[in-house]
């Protein structure tokens, strides 16, 4: 049985298709971990719904800013933007049935393969919250999706504010900094402050700030953090953040890292595997 973590799809199911034959993926064998925004700017957001939905058990996905994005634009709640590639679900038969699948993904995904921890988020964490604690605010956003309050909190999720966790923060101003920490952050400053609106790489950092997983004293240091959404950052291998986005929607590839069992100084290994995109986009968020 082998464990496999796929970055960023947008709606690239052509190149999905060639990443599960090149790894010679079997359901009924192996594992996939799917780190968010599965649709949007690509080619086919549909087909890759219905691929993912298709493999039931053997695929786990969280949820990106594009997917949920999706669901507000099919309530009414947003507006679609020029660049977006959403047609093919909105308008496809079982549009519904796509949609309620996609409200019932994840937020986070918390692991242990082979002893070594591994949190999995669509785009980062704050450096308060360790990994127990960022599985337990997760859950409290998939309640909310899950259940019959869902129109309310997408018809509010959407500002910058408030900017900095507090535990004492209730209602949609708590779920709001929730899901802004898992599926949009880059930077952040050492009281966990967000800033959303530098989308570069780390050579932009902005003053007062660092990357997410750079923040001091971050709790989830001693886990491995895998995440995507942020593809000016490039693919980095370190024993504490695995970073999977490599920009297939925007001309470069689709990856997946098969998880391997630690080395002899409890880093875990892994194998990469890639496939090129057969179509640019244009960039974007």
């Amino acid at each position: 049985m082998a464990l496999y973590l796929i970055g960023d799809i947008q709606g690239c199911n052509g190149a999905l298709e060639r990443l599960l034959v090149h790894i010679d993926f079997s359901p009924s064998r192996d594992t996939l971990y799917v780190l968010g925004d599965l649709v949007n700017r690509g080619p086919d957001s549909a087909g890759v719904l219905r691929r993912l939905r298709a493999l039931q058990g053997a695929a786990h996905c969280l949820l990106g800013n594009h997917d949920l994005h999706l669901l507000a634009v099919a309530l009414g709640l947003r507006k679609a933007h020029r660049k977006d590639t959403l047609d093919g679900v909105l308008q496809a038969p079982d549009c519904a049935d796509l949609l309620l699948w996609l409200r019932h993904q994840s937020m986070a995904m918390h692991l242990q393969h082979h002893g070594a921890s591994v949190l999995m988020v669509h785009a980062g964490v704050l450096p308060q919250w360790t990994a127990q604690k960022t599985m337990a605010l997760a859950a409290e956003v998939q309640a909310v999706l899950r259940g019959p309050d869902y129109f309310d909190f997408l018809a509010t999720m959407y500002s910058n504010l408030p900017d900095q966790w507090d535990e004492h923060l209730q209602g949609n101003d708590r779920l709001r900094v929730i899901v802004n920490a898992l599926t949009r952050i880059r930077f952040c400053d050492s009281q966990g402050r967000m800033e959303f609106e530098t989308k570069e790489g780390l050579a932009a950092t902005p003053a007062g700030f660092t990357a997410w997983f750079d923040a001091p004293g971050r709790r989830t240091a001693q886990d491995t953090v895998a995440f995507g959404h942020w593809s000016t950052l490039g693919c980095l291998d370190r024993s504490d953040v695995l970073s999977l986005d490599s920009g297939c929607v925007w001309g470069g590839c689709l990856s997946a890292l098969r998880l391997d069992a630690p080395d002899g100084h409890g880093r875990l290994c892994h194998t990469l595997f890639e496939v090129p995109c057969q179509q640019a986009q244009a960039t974007g968020d």
